[in-house]
C-alpha cells in the first residue's frame, strides 16, 4: 500500500538544517507485506537526511493476537513493536523507537490488567493509550473512516478510563474529526489531570460533503482550536494534514508536492496552532506512512524547518524534539 518510492523520488531536495535533532512522535508499523511499512521502511525514511534520533509508535490495529481473551488481543501489537525496537537497537540504527502508544478500550472493567499487559510486552517503552474518537458515521468518500462511537468522549466509563491513565502516569492520544473538537474540549475539562494529545490538528476534512466547505471549516476550526488550547492538559501534535481525507489531493497528482508547496498550502494551520498553544505544548509529527501517500519524509521535514526559519533555537528545539520527549517521557538519545 505504501510502496510509492518511485513516485516520491520525483521530488529531490537538499536537506535543510541536517543537524537538527528530531523526535518523530507519531508513526505506524505493520507486519503485513501488503502494507509495505515495517521497521526497514521506517528506518529508510528516518535516515533519509534528517537527524531523526527517536520515534514514538502510535497504535494502528497491527499484529493483534488471534487467540486469547478479546481484551488482551491488542497487546500483540505492543509486542510486535517492541520486537521492531529491539531490531533497531541491535543494528545500532541512527533512529530508535523510544516509545509505544498502544490501544485499549478505556471503558473496559479490565483496564488495569490490560495496561499491565502492555507494560510487560513493551519492554520499558509503554507510554500511553490511543482510543481514537474519530466517528465517521454515514459520511461518504472518506479513505480512512473512523468507526468510533459518536458519544464516546462523553461516556462516563470512557472518562473514568482516561482518568485512570493519568493516575498511572500514562498519556491519552486521540484522533478525531474537526466537528468533534468541542467534544474533546469537554473531555479535557472533565479529566484535567490526564495529559492529552490532539493528533493531526483535529483532522479538518476536505473531501466528500466537506470539499466545498474548506474555508468555512478552517474559520470554525480556528475558534475550536482556541478552546482546546485553553485546556492546560492538552498538547497539540502538528502534522497529519497530508492524509487523503484532508482534501489537498496530492496523492492523486502525477508528481508529489515540494516543501514549498507544502508550506504554502498548510502553514496557516501550523501558525494558528502554535500561536494558540505556544511552542511549549506543540510537537511536529510525520504520521508516516499514512502521509507518505502524499509527501516524502525528507520533503515534509524540510517544510517544517522552513516554517520555523524565524523561530529561536529554543523554540525549534521544543517543536522538533523537546515537547515530544517531555510528554512521552523519553530520555535523550
Amino acid at each position: 500500500m505504501f510502496n510509492n518510492n518511485e513516485w516520491l523520488e520525483q521530488v529531490s531536495e537538499t536537506v535543510i538544517d541536517p543537524e537538527r535533532d528530531i523526535v518523530d512522535p507519531h508513526h505506524h508499523l505493520w507486519p503485513q507485506a501488503s502494507m509495505g511499512y515495517n521497521i526497514d521502511e521506517l528506518l529508510a525514511d528516518t535516515s533519509d537526511g534528517h537527524a531523526v534520533s527517536q520515534t514514538v509508535f502510535m497504535e494502528c490495529g497491527a499484529a493483534y493476537r488471534k487467540e486469547g481473551p478479546d481484551f488482551l488481543r491488542c497487546v500483540g501489537e505492543t509486542a510486535f513493536v517492541a520486537q521492531a525496537a529491539s531490531i533497531a537497537r541491535e543494528r545500532k540504527a541512527p533512529t530508535q523507537i523510544a516509545g509505544i502508544v498502544a490501544h485499549a478500550d478505556l471503558r473496559s472493567e479490565q483496564l488495569d490488567d490490560l495496561l499491565d499487559a502492555h507494560e510487560e510486552a513493551a519492554e520499558g517503552l509503554f507510554r500511553g493509550i490511543r482510543h481514537a474518537g474519530a466517528s465517521a458515521g454515514d459520511i461518504e468518500g472518506l479513505a480512512i473512516p473512523g468507526s468510533s462511537d459518536r458519544n464516546l468522549m462523553s461516556s462516563e466509563a470512557f472518562q473514568a478510563g482516561v482518568a485512570r491513565l493519568g493516575e498511572r502516569g500514562f498519556t491519552y492520544d486521540t484522533w478525531l474529526y474537526h466537528f468533534q473538537i468541542n467534544d474533546f474540549v469537554e473531555l479535557a475539562r472533565a479529566v484535567p489531570a490526564t495529559a492529552m494529545i490532539l493528533d493531526h490538528f483535529g483532522t479538518p476534512l476536505g473531501v466528500g460533503e466537506f470539499a466545498c466547505q474548506k474555508e468555512a471549516i478552517f474559520e470554525q476550526w480556528k475558534e475550536d482550536i482556541e478552546r482546546v488550547a485553553a485546556c492546560p492538559n492538552v498538547f497539540a501534535k502538528l502534522g497529519g494534514l497530508a492524509m487523503p481525507d484532508n482534501g489537498f489531493g496530492w496523492h492523486e497528482r502525477s508528481t508529489p508536492p515540494s516543501s514549498d508547496e507544502f508550506v504554502e498550502a498548510q502553514s496557516r494551520y501550523y501558525e494558528h496552532a502554535i500561536a494558540r498553544f505556544g511552542v511549549e505544548r506543540c510537537m511536529f509529527e510525520s504520521n508516516f506512512p499514512v502521509d507518505r501517500l502524499s509527501i516524502g519524509y525528507r520533503v515534509l521535514w524540510n517544510g517544517l524547518k522552513k516554517m520555523t526559519l524565524d523561530f529561536s533555537e529554543k523554540e525549534k528545539d521544543l517543536l522538533f524534539s523537546g515537547v515530544a520527549r517531555r510528554v512521552y517521557r523519553i530520555g535523550t538519545a
